[in-house]
Parts: structure tokens; sequence; C-alpha cells
């Protein structure tokens, strides 16, 4: 059990291995993918039973279009058909999409089929998803810095009025919190862009099971790490008369 008080209220995963996971088994990289989905929804459930608030979940990269033409255009089919056929469980879930990223790049069934869950799903209040589409935090931080250009060429704002704050509002995930945990499937140990502004001050916790491979005992492990962990944000600590740095 996670100490209480201790779950984190956003939970972010970089969700990795599903092409590792296909190989190992002699299958084709989008079966992987397909597996990856079921995972999907198992760490939903997880997310959901454990009272985490937010759920972010790295499901397409800005680096993602570099994969051969079929991949890319199997992922984008699963994409539909996911949006499609979870959102009467969504709803009935009283689970709350919402989406991240240059969508507007996405190709236009896929802009529809996520926009529709948005829509569908907007007066929910359980866990929120953020899926992470076309994203990168890159891109993230020049869209919010071209956002602050324009309002300052418009006289809105002066430069010298532009901090962290007013950065952070015009970022893609305005009005979620920044993620208290990271998780990252797969044994690989780097951010790979992701959320780069948002995860300053986040906990990092790997594993090397395969994205497909992942759920309630993963992530129950990652929770139980988490509620072990002292997060001081760069100050110091007190414990039982002693102060640590």
């Amino acid at each position: 059990m996670v100490k209480a008080g201790r779950v984190p209220e956003h939970v972010a995963i970089i969700m990795d291995g599903n092409g590792r996971w296909a190989r190992q088994r002699g299958l084709p990289r989008l079966a992987g993918h397909r597996a990856g989905v079921e995972a999907v929804k198992r760490t939903v459930e997880a997310a959901g039973k454990a009272g985490i608030r937010y759920l972010t979940l790295f499901a397409f990269s800005t680096e993602n279009w570099k994969r051969p033409a079929r991949e890319v255009k199997g992922l984008m089919k699963l994409l539909v058909h996911y949006a499609a056929n979870e959102l009467e469980t969504l709803r009935s879930n009283n689970i709350r999409v919402r989406v991240i990223g240059d969508i507007y790049s996405l190709p236009e069934e896929v802009q529809e089929a996520v926009k529709k869950c948005e829509r569908a799903t907007k007066d929910n209040t359980g866990l929120t998803v953020i899926l992470a589409l076309n994203y990168g935090g890159k891109w993230d931080i020049v869209h919010a810095c071209k956002k602050l250009c324009e309002k300052v060429a418009r006289a809105e704002i002066r430069p010298e009025d532009v901090d962290e704050e007013l950065l952070s509002k015009e970022l893609a995930t305005v009005g979620i919190p920044d993620p208290d945990l990271v998780i990252r499937t797969s044994g690989e140990k780097r951010i790979s862009n992701f959320l780069l502004w948002q995860c300053a001050y986040s906990e990092l916790w790997y594993t090397d099971v395969l994205w497909p491979d992942f759920g309630s005992k993963e992530m129950a492990q990652a929770l139980m790490e988490f509620g072990r962990r002292h997060r001081r944000y760069g100050g110091l600590e007190k414990t039982r008369g002693r102060t640590y740095s």
C-alpha cells in the first residue's frame, strides 16, 4: 500500500517497448502497439483505483514521424479505433480525456476522434487522462514563447513581465498540475523530450518491463517507491530533529 497522503496527484508515463515486445514474439511491430493499447486500459483502471487525479500518456511524439510510414499509419488507425471503442467506457467511469500536442498536424480523422472524446467527457469529474499526441517538450516551450511574443507585440504585456508563471500559462498543460511522478518502461533511462518544463521536479521511476506487459502490479510498485521518497524541491527537510539536504 502507498503511504496515506502520498499518492501522487499526477502521474506521467513514457510508454516504451512495444516494438521490442513484438520482436521477441516474432510479430510485426503493430502487434506490439495493439498490445500496448491493452496496457493503456489496465493502467487507466489502476490509476483510477489508486486515487490518481491526472494520468498523462506519451502516445505519439513529434519525433515518431521518423518511423516507417506503414507503422505511423497503423498507429493513427489504432488511435481512432481506441477513441471510438472506449468512449462509452470512459463516460461510464467518469473519466475525462484531454489531448495535448500539435494535433492539427495529425490526420483529420484522428483530430475528429480525439476532439469527440474531449467533448463527450469534458464534464466528467474523475480521473483526467491526458493523451500527448504529436507532442514534444521543446515544441511546447517554443509554442509558449511564440504566444508570449505575440502578446508583447500587441502590447498586452511587457518583456519584463515574462516570468515562469506567465510561460507556464501558455504551455499545453495549462490548468494541469506538474507531474509528481514520471514512469518509463522498457529499461530506458531518459526523458525523450517529454514534458521538459513540467518535469523539472518530478520523481522518476524506471522499470525493465516492456509497455505491453505493464499493469496494476507495476503501477503499485511505482506508487510504493514514490511513497518512500522525500521531495524537497531544492530546500531542506527536517526529520526527527535532524536536517537533511
